[in-house]
């Protein structure tokens, strides 16, 4: 999963996918995919790429502030 970032938006680019959304939203999408993983745990592993690249893009924002 890679995640990158304008001065407004984030995008998320998976292997067949991509969705870019306000900034503003993020903590909303890291909501839904912790949510996720945690509803559908016979899903394994497969949020965790997602969850990584937010909670990490969560953190470069937080520096800048």
């Amino acid at each position: 999963m890679k995640v990158t970032h304008d001065e407004s938006t984030f995008t998320l680019t998976g292997k067949i996918w991509s969705a870019t959304y306000p900034l503003e939203e993020l903590p909303k999408w890291l909501t839904f995919y912790r949510g996720r993983k945690a509803r559908f745990p016979k899903a394994g592993n497969s949020y965790d790429a997602t969850i990584a690249a937010l909670e990490q893009l969560e953190r470069q924002l937080a520096a800048k502030s």
